[in-house]
C-alpha cells in the first residue's frame, strides 16, 4: 500500500526483455534501504524487489502489468517516481494507493496558469467511471485531485513543488501515464453496479 506522495526521481539504468517478462534496474537514492521482496512503487506500479545494492534495485514485470501500465514505453534513462510501501503507523500524506495500475493514460494538453499546469489526460471510459469532480486519482503513482470529468478526458492541476519533485517536469503532450482510480471509489461503483443489476432482475 502507497500515499501517492513521491518520494524522489529514479533512473532508469537498465532494461531487458524477454518474451512476457521485463526486467529493470532503477536507481534511486532510496536503493539500500531496500530488500529482496520489498514491495517499491514505480511510476505508480507495485513491483517487487528481486535484486538490490546500494545504488539501484531490480524488480520484473510480467504480462499483465506490460498490458496495463507505461512500462514498455520506458527506456533507459528514462525517469520515474519512486515511493517505497507505508509501513504500520506511517502519515498518510495522500490517499490510499494499491499500485494496481486500472490503465494508461494519454496527456491530451498542458497549459500553464500562472505557475501551476492545467493538465487534460485522456483515459478509457472503463477509468473514467471512477472518477469524480474534487476526487483522488493517482496519476503515475502521484496523488492528484481531479478538477473536471468529461466524455473523454479528465482535468488535473500540478503545483509548483509537484513539478519540481516528480516527473511531471518532463511530461509532453502525447506521454502515456498510469491511472489508479480511488480504490474506494471503485469499490462503492461496483457495489452500485451490483445492486442495480440484482434490482432490475
Amino acid at each position: 500500500m502507497f500515499s501517492g506522495i513521491v518520494q524522489e526521481i529514479g533512473v532508469i539504468n537498465r532494461l531487458e526483455k524477454k518474451a512476457d517478462l521485463l526486467t529493470l534496474w532503477v536507481k534511486f537514492s532510496q536503493a539500500h534501504q531496500c530488500r529482496i521482496g520489498d514491495s517499491v512503487a514505480i511510476n505508480g506500479i507495485c513491483l517487487t524487489v528481486v535484486e538490490v545494492d546500494e545504488q539501484q534495485a531490480c524488480f520484473e514485470a510480467v504480462a499483465e502489468t506490460l498490458q496495463k501500465t507505461n512500462l514498455a514505453y520506458l527506456s533507459d534513462k528514462d525517469y520515474v517516481n519512486i515511493e517505497l510501501s507505508l509501513r504500520y503507523g506511517d502519515f498518510i500524506g495522500g490517499h490510499m494507493v494499491q499500485g494496481h495500475v486500472d490503465g494508461v493514460g494519454e496527456i491530451r494538453f498542458i497549459e500553464l496558469q500562472g505557475d501551476a499546469l492545467l493538465v487534460g489526460i485522456n483515459a478509457d471510459k472503463n477509468i473514467l467511471c471512477y472518477l469524480v469532480n474534487k476526487g483522488f486519482v493517482a496519476i503515475d503513482g502521484m496523488s492528484i485531485t481531479v478538477i473536471d470529468v468529461f466524455d473523454q478526458y479528465f482535468t488535473v492541476t500540478f503545483i509548483p513543488h509537484t513539478q519540481k519533485s516528480t516527473i511531471v517536469q518532463h511530461y509532453q503532450v502525447g506521454m502515456k501515464v498510469n491511472l489508479e482510480a480511488d480504490p474506494i471509489g471503485k469499490h462503492i461503483h461496483t457495489y452500485m453496479e451490483k445492486y442495480r443489476y440484482v434490482s432490475e432482475n
